[in-house]
């Protein structure tokens, strides 16, 4: 199997700040300020994104990609799209511009933001709906204020493997596994990480990150970058 050419599956990391009023930013995120139905979905590990060989016709081969289970995106509850979104906020999921990149490079379309309905990367949809569910978390509300911008032609890049959620009463689980690359360092990373969330009324926050040890390797093929993410 030839291997995806470098261009076409690294990322660029950069960081915009994002501040959004909640009081007038709501209605546009389509938020419902009124909003206190409470948490009560119950799943159990179940898959949101995983990768798959898929075949690439201008390529003439098959290359890994990001799926993305479709049903269930379309049946979460808006507390677990904000414990979803938060995490899909940091890594990338094939990122890529709209079209040529805008002036202002706020028209960067992530396949996991998209499936979660959350708008471009970093925009007042999907900045603003995360600030308000999560509005009592000011850790998270910092992080999100340094919201990444990362299209996928870089040569520092960071991507999901896979992504599984659970859900039982008021807390929230995303599991994950993902791998990043740094081409002119010749260097690839791996981990997994699961994310603890509590979900109140129309109010999430993050309970605590149980992070793996990363394990580090150093890039020396094409067929190696390409197994490292």
């Amino acid at each position: 199997m030839r291997a995806l050419p470098l261009f076409s599956l690294v990322l660029l990391l950069g960081c915009s700040s994002t501040e959004t009023d909640t009081s007038t930013e709501e209605t546009a995120a389509g938020i419902a300020p009124a909003e206190t139905e409470a948490h009560t979905v119950t799943r159990s590990k179940v898959p949101f994104l995983w990768r798959e060989q898929v075949y690439d016709v201008s390529l003439q081969d098959s290359i890994s990609s990001i799926t993305i289970d479709q049903k269930l995106a379309e049946e979460l509850t808006d507390a677990e799209r904000a414990a979803l979104g938060y995490v899909a906020t940091f890594i990338g999921s094939e990122c890529d511009w709209d079209g040529i990149a805008n002036p202002e490079f706020s028209n960067l379309k992530c396949k996991a933001l998209s499936a979660l309905k959350l708008g471009y990367q970093c925009s007042n949809e999907h900045l603003g709906f995360l600030q308000h569910w999560f509005r009592n978390d000011q850790e998270v509300l910092a992080q999100l204020a340094s919201c990444p911008r990362i299209p996928f032609t870089a040569s520092s890049q960071q991507s999901f493997n896979y992504i599984y959620l659970t859900s039982q009463g008021d807390t929230i689980k995303v599991w994950f596994s993902a791998g990043g690359v740094n081409l002119p360092m010749n260097a690839a990373w791996d981990w997994t990480e699961e994310n603890v969330f509590l979900a109140q009324d129309d109010a999430i926050s993050l309970v605590r990150a149980d992070k793996s040890q990363v394990i580090r390797s150093e890039l020396k093929s094409d067929e190696e970058f390409q197994s490292a993410i």
